[in-house]
């Protein structure tokens, strides 16, 4: 299925679902190594990355654990500019390596608040890992650690992403082409 029409929008593939198997699979071995011996705890921001999250987390070689938090930033099609907390972490995260795994970063600001929030509960390190980075919108905090697809400006749902709560589970990526 090439196209698929969400809310009366419609969506075209733009990257298929072996891509994302293969990228994932590489995002998993690189984390792995390069997090070898430190115990790492991923941290998904939900709802958009919990299908990201579990493929890589199967791809993982290493001993790792992983937790949930829930943000909120999106209405409809467009960012609010604001991040709200819906689910909070609560592991103790003192000195450990912390993961937050996103399934697109775009503003920066929803890393930066979860950047935040780990320094305030003392974790050793954070590093971020993302399915998709639009790197022309990043406004606040840094590029993330780890990247499986830099995208254009273009509005996305599949694989976990959503328009209205609608979409996620597609196994492909698909780029809205009417507004």
């Amino acid at each position: 299925m090439n196209r698929v029409e969400i809310n009366g929008k419609t969506f075209e593939v733009s990257v298929p679902e072996a891509d994302i198997k293969l990228r994932v699979k590489e995002l998993a071995q690189r984390l792995s190594q390069d997090l070898e011996g430190q115990n790492p705890l991923f941290v998904a921001i939900l709802n958009g990355s919990f299908i990201f999250a579990a493929d890589l987390m199967r791809e993982m070689t290493i001993p790792c654990e992983i937790s949930f938090v829930k943000l909120a930033s999106y209405q409809g099609t467009a960012s609010t500019g604001t991040v709200q907390e819906v689910i909070g972490l609560n592991e103790d995260i003192t000195g450990r390596t912390v993961v937050i795994v996103e399934d697109i970063v775009e503003s920066g600001l929803t890393i930066q608040k979860m950047k935040e929030q780990a320094a305030a509960l003392h974790a050793g390190t954070v590093k971020v890992c993302t399915l998709f980075f639009k790197p022309k919108l990043l406004r606040e905090g840094t590029a993330p650690d780890y990247v499986a697809f830099e995208i254009p400006n273009a509005f996305i749902v599949g694989y976990g992403l959503d328009y209205d709560g609608k979409g996620r589970q597609l196994r492909e990526v698909y780029s809205l082409i009417d507004k």
